[in-house]
């Protein structure tokens, strides 16, 4: 199926109080350039996620988001300094000692826990593997979404694309239909031409056949038509193939260019001209949308 390089998905998953959110956003560009922001403590993932994104999409100017959430102190944790906890509590011994029985011998945890440095606060240590793997969880997600919304948007660009090459058939047909007209008007006009300057003369038909036929040789444009035809055939072909054929699309629009200018070349007649102009501005219709594929 064709894809289209336009999308965004999201992806989301949860371990253990620890939130991973991915979003992706992609727009048009020759070659695949994939950005990847997220936090910094997390820079470790950044090569992992590039390969994940390249392994699945083509081409594309992709920027990939990575959130990192933690429920409410769960990547916290609190430690106890026994050293210095049991320091002040020989302190406080000290002072009962040196004191006059005003001063009480009880005390509590909490008043260590007053005591400066006695408790601390830490970020909670996490395994970079398990945290990796969450986040390519969450970006094979994200990737998901993120295809089914292209697929839908090639699926439009296909029919798109499909019903542009049919006109260009059916104005094809018209050239080559015109064709020998073309040859039979220029005859038509030579015998007059020759009549007009020869008057009564006997016009020699043998040199007029041999310049309508020198004529038509020159106008012809049946390998034109044949190759464009077989151009459309293999735009069909590679839209039913699907896949990554934006690339290739590009370069046989081009074919579809040489070939139409070479008959508008060829045709010195006016509605063969017009007929032409309207096929280039088909093919351009295309070579527009298919800037859009991947």
């Amino acid at each position: 199926m064709v894809r289209s390089m336009t999308g965004y998905g999201r992806g989301e998953t949860i371990l253990e109080g620890l939130t991973v959110t991915v979003e992706l956003r992609a727009v048009n560009n020759r070659y695949l350039d994939c950005t990847v922001k997220l936090p910094r403590a997390y820079i470790f993932a950044e090569s992992s996620l590039k390969e994940r994104v390249q392994s699945r999409v083509g081409r594309g100017k992709v920027d990939l988001f990575v959130n990192m959430t933690h429920a409410l102190g769960n990547d916290m944790t609190v430690t106890v300094n026994e050293t210095l906890a049991k320091g002040y509590v020989d302190a406080l011994h000290k002072l009962y000692e040196l004191g006059d029985g005003s001063v009480r011998r009880e005390y509590y945890p909490t008043d260590l826990a007053r005591f400066p440095d006695v408790l601390a606060v830490e970020k909670r240590e996490e395994d970079p593997e398990t945290v990796k793997a969450l986040m390519l969880k969450a970006l094979d997600l994200a990737l998901d979404d993120f295809d089914a919304m292209r697929e839908r948007e090639g699926e439009k660009l296909t029919q798109d694309v499909t019903a542009r090459a049919a006109t260009i058939s059916a104005l094809l047909s018209q050239v080559e239909e015109r064709s020998p007209d073309i040859v039979a008007d220029y005859r038509a006009r030579l015998t007059a031409k020759l009549q007009e300057v020869l008057g009564s003369t006997q016009i020699d038909e043998s040199r007029i056949l041999t310049e309508a036929a020198i004529y038509a040789d020159k106008v012809a444009v049946d390998e034109e038509t044949v190759r464009l035809r077989s151009h459309l055939a293999q735009l069909d072909e590679m839209l039913r193939q699907g896949g990554a054929v934006g690339r290739k699309l590009d370069f046989l629009i081009q074919e579809f260019n040489r070939e139409a200018n070479t008959i508008g070349s060829k045709c010195n007649d006016i509605e063969t001209a017009r007929i032409v102009v309207d096929i280039k501005a088909e093919i351009e219709k295309i070579r527009e949308q298919v800037q859009n594929i991947e």
